[in-house]
C-alpha cells in the first residue's frame, strides 16, 4: 500500500482493502479489537486509520515491512505495554509489528480502554 495512493476522503474499509497479506490480516485484527474496546469514530487521515474520541486517540498504519499501532498519549500507557516507543508530538508512542509478530488482543483492549479514559 502506498500512502500517496489513498484518496483523501477514503473510507476505513477502502484503506483495509488496499492492503494485502499479513499486513491486511494484522490491520483487520487490530481494528476489530480497537473498535470493540471503545466507542470510537474511525476515519482515514494522513493516509492511515485514525480513531477519535473527543480528539484523536490512536492510529493504525501499514507501511513497507511493518504495521504501527500508535497512541497520541502513548507515553502514559507504557506501563501496559513495554514495546510502546516514544516519538513525535502529543506524547505519541507506537508499537511496531512485523510479519509473524502479533500483539495480544487483551493488551490491545486494555491499551485502547485506558487511552480513551485519559
Amino acid at each position: 500500500m502506498n500512502k500517496q495512493s489513498m484518496k483523501p476522503n477514503a473510507a476505513p474499509n477502502e484503506y483495509v482493502a488496499s492492503l494485502a497479506g499479513w499486513q491486511q490480516g494484522q490491520v483487520c485484527a487490530l481494528r476489530r479489537a480497537v473498535l470493540e474496546a471503545a466507542d470510537l469514530i474511525e476515519t482515514v487521515k494522513w493516509g492511515h486509520l485514525v480513531c477519535h474520541s473527543y480528539g484523536p486517540v490512536l492510529l493504525i498504519r501499514a507501511e513497507g515491512h511493518r504495521v504501527l499501532l500508535g497512541f497520541w498519549r502513548g507515553h502514559r500507557l507504557r506501563h501496559l505495554e513495554s514495546r510502546l516507543r516514544a516519538g513525535g508530538k502529543y506524547e505519541m508512542a507506537t508499537i511496531e509489528l512485523e510479519d509473524g509478530i502479533a500483539l495480544d488482543r487483551t493488551i490491545v483492549l486494555a491499551l485502547v480502554a485506558e487511552a480513551v479514559a485519559r
